[in-house]
């Protein structure tokens, strides 16, 4: 049905992070430092998931691909340095597009890998890295308000956008039989009567609300509604983590 592994998890959270890193840098609109800043965090997150894929459930495709990721995003982070400390020639955005592909070729493989059905899985893998990605970049895009106070809302409000858009997607793939519907009637025991299931839904649930009311609160026009809204996502990452781990490890039962 489903597999919860860390290797498979950090690869998600990278390529998810990284496609979305580009989503926002393709305009050219946010400053450098912000690319740097997520190229750093999901390159080490590549290479710790290779490290524990290599060590624990070994599976080759998923580690090779988690290796190219980080070596592509450590790539695209030296030249984005070099090029803005050298002769200010522009960063090619679509060089951030390499990792998340090959990326999201390990990801297939897991999610393949994980069992019966494997589209399925293979979605939810797919899906799973979407939202852990968009959430993960929309909260880190709100901080970086913090360095570039003068940036426009719409980089934003569009990263928040792509979330409430993949929503839907992870629950319904969740859901499909066999899938949390089965916990939610008893057709499959989580171990603590049910309440997995339903901690399940509040997490859901509570996400798609953080979402609308960030939407909400950057409709406002004083500055402090961007931190407002940056501290309402930092509450989204924890619900869309629950979302995705929590099914992840009930389902995996």
């Amino acid at each position: 049905m489903i597999k919860l592994d860390a290797a498979t998890v950090l690869l998600q959270w990278s390529t998810g992070g990284l496609f979305f890193l580009w989503i926002t840098t393709r305009k050219r609109v946010v400053s450098p430092g912000y690319g740097w800043l997520l190229r750093s965090i999901y390159l080490v997150l590549a290479a710790a998931a290779a490290a524990i894929g290599g060590r624990v459930d070994a599976l080759v495709v998923r580690d090779v691909a988690s290796i190219l990721v980080a070596v592509f995003a450590a790539v695209a982070l030296t030249v984005s340095v070099v090029r803005r400390r050298g002769d200010g020639a522009a960063f090619p955005p679509n060089l951030d597009l390499i990792a998340p592909i090959i990326g999201a070729i390990g990801l297939v493989a897991a999610g393949a890998h994980a069992g019966d059905p494997e589209l399925l899985s293979v979605v939810r893998t797919l899906v799973g890295a979407a939202f852990l990605g968009s959430v993960s970049d929309a909260m880190l895009l709100g901080h970086w308000y913090l360095v570039q106070p003068g940036l426009a809302r719409g980089p934003l409000l569009e990263m928040v956008r792509w979330v409430g858009i993949v929503w839907p997607l992870e629950v319904a793939a969740l859901l499909w039989p066999t899938g949390m519907v089965s916990v939610l009637n008893g057709s499959i025991d989580d171990g603590y009567a049910g309440l997995l299931g339903w901690f399940w839904v509040a997490c859901a649930i509570t996400t798609i609300v953080l979402v609308i009311v960030t939407r909400a609160a950057l409709k406002e026009r004083a500055y402090s509604a961007v931190m407002a809204a940056t501290g309402l996502l930092y509450l989204a990452i924890l619900t869309a983590f629950g979302t995705d781990l929590v099914a992840r490890a009930v389902l995996a039962r």
